[in-house]
């Protein structure tokens, strides 16, 4: 009897373990030799358009929207900061405003800040890709709910960049949110 708890055991520690490794997501060092590279300074500086979606867990698109991104960088005590200025346009008509600030903390290495996002967004870049990790402040029906975001964008072309981001709440996925940027 006892055996057969201690192997029922192990059994049930192998599928958990397993299901943590099924889950995991890539890292951005993958990337490190995709073209062309990317660098944030350099791509997100100037005038760019946004254009994106939110599906739920089902997949089903919720929202359409669009995003004007007006941005520029500096040197700041050594560091390039860049402030990223974003104006929504939802399919329904509502507005949002978010205005980040960049810091490069060390090459390949980011810090972000937005009023609506909680502490900072952590991201890093290799090669032609970037992955950020936040908790943003999201209001929903007159409810601000904290959730988790794991963004990946993707430099296509020095024009092109596709943003595909996971939102979840205690670990349970809510939905995605895709967006292709286009520098003008």
């Amino acid at each position: 009897m006892r055996r057969a708890y201690i192997t029922a055991k192990y059994i049930v520690l192998g599928l958990v373990v397993a299901s943590l490794f099924a889950c995991s997501s890539p890292l951005v060092t993958q990337y490190a030799n995709e073209k062309p590279n990317l660098d944030l300074s350099e791509y997100f500086n100037g005038t760019i358009d946004a254009y994106g979606i939110f599906t739920d867990r089902s997949g089903e698109v919720k929202k359409r929207f669009t995003v004007l991104l007006v941005a520029q960088w500096k040197v700041v005590d050594g560091k390039k900061v860049g402030t990223l200025d974003e104006s929504f346009e939802y399919s329904d008509g509502t507005k949002q405003k978010r205005i980040w600030t960049l810091t490069e903390t060390a090459p390949g290495k980011y810090i972000g800040r937005a009023d609506d996002v909680v502490g900072d967004a952590l991201g890093e870049s290799a090669g032609n890709a970037l992955n950020w990790a936040y908790t943003l402040a999201l209001p929903v029906d007159g409810t601000i709910y904290h959730v988790q975001f794991n963004d990946w964008m993707y430099l296509v072309t020095s024009k092109v960049m596709l943003n595909k981001a996971k939102m979840s709440k205690f670990g349970i996925d809510l939905g995605e949110v895709t967006l292709s940027f286009y520098k003008r």
